[in-house]
């Protein structure tokens, strides 16, 4: 219940008529729960003040300190949020829809600009949206998308990020070989693709992707990935936390040499192998104890901050 008057004289008239009001439907007020001559306040999820309803400072922060979403119940309570406020920004909210109902048209790139590839994976499809930037606003150029095969879908969600990069580079090669490629990713693929000790499909795919012009950045911004997302229709990459991570070393020697292999697994469920040679003769507890180094040294240049061994 709120009582607003003009002024404070009649204010205190106003409120001698609702108490007169209360007394006669025989109704009881909460002394703690009252507040009287008062500017403003917060009713019902709405801050009253004397310009009239504005929005709830407290429900719009909690939308400014939204990190981007990235699954579908993380949309859903974006819109409901939205929803709530949509009183207070009409136009605005009218736009946001429209926007999202309008399809993209794809324009031809300019060839002295780069280019911007956005990347989306899931368990079951991998997807790619190349864009170009041009005074603050975002070109779209192509969108491609895939569905995993059985085994593809096996993969450790770094691999599947390694591989919508080289499905994107191959039917995308013309705009690959004629423009410089910035790839946004929050996922740690460049450090990965960059190691000389990569094995198997990984490195296999490291040489392919080296005769491209490739730069990596982290995403800000959700903008085009949001249209990454949507071919994929199904989760985008998840977040990639900085919590423990998980590594397994083993270390051997005999007569032949020495050397180790390493097992790195982060918070997200990406794993990375490494295998080690050594060059110089060792026990095998001096073979444990290079291994666990340079497991170290891996962890350390993948961003991990706490180890569990």
């Amino acid at each position: 219940m709120v009582v607003k008057s003009a002024d404070t004289p009649s204010h205190v008239t106003d409120l001698a008529e609702v108490f007169h009001a209360l007394r006669r439907h025989q109704m009881r007020l909460n002394p703690d729960k009252c507040v009287f001559g008062v500017s403003g306040g917060k009713f019902l999820g709405f801050m009253l003040s004397s310009r009239g309803i504005e929005a709830n400072p407290d429900k719009c922060q909690a939308i400014i300190d939204m990190r981007s979403p990235s699954n579908l119940k993380e949309v859903q309570k974006l819109a409901g949020r939205l929803t709530a406020l949509s009183r207070f920004l009409p136009s605005s909210f009218q736009l946001f829809k429209k926007r999202l109902g309008t399809p993209p048209v794809l324009t031809k790139p300019t060839p002295s600009l780069e280019v911007v590839l956005y990347l989306a994976v899931s368990g079951e499809a991998i997807s790619a949206g190349l864009i170009q930037e041009q005074d603050d606003q975002q070109q779209p150029i192509y969108f491609i998308s895939r569905v995993l095969q059985d085994v593809e879908r096996r993969y450790q969600l770094l691999e599947k990020v390694a591989l919508g990069l080289i499905y994107a580079a191959r039917h995308l090669r013309q705009y690959f070989q004629s423009h410089t490629v910035v790839v946004r990713t929050d996922c740690p693929i460049a450090k990965v693709l960059r190691k000389p000790e990569l094995a198997g499909r990984m490195m296999a795919w490291s040489i392919k992707l080296s005769e491209f012009d490739i730069h990596f950045e982290p995403r800000g911004a959700i903008k085009a990935q949001s249209l990454a997302d949507f071919i994929n229709e199904l989760s985008p990459l998840g977040h990639f936390e900085d919590n423990a991570w998980t590594m397994h070393v083993d270390g051997s020697s005999n007569q032949q040499g020495s050397g180790a292999s390493i097992i790195l697994e982060s918070p997200s469920g990406i794993t990375l192998e490494q295998s080690l040679r050594f060059s110089f003769k060792t026990s095998n507890n001096q073979a444990e104890y290079e291994a666990l180094l340079a497991g170290m040294r891996l962890a350390a240049e993948m961003g991990a901050t706490k180890i569990v061994c």
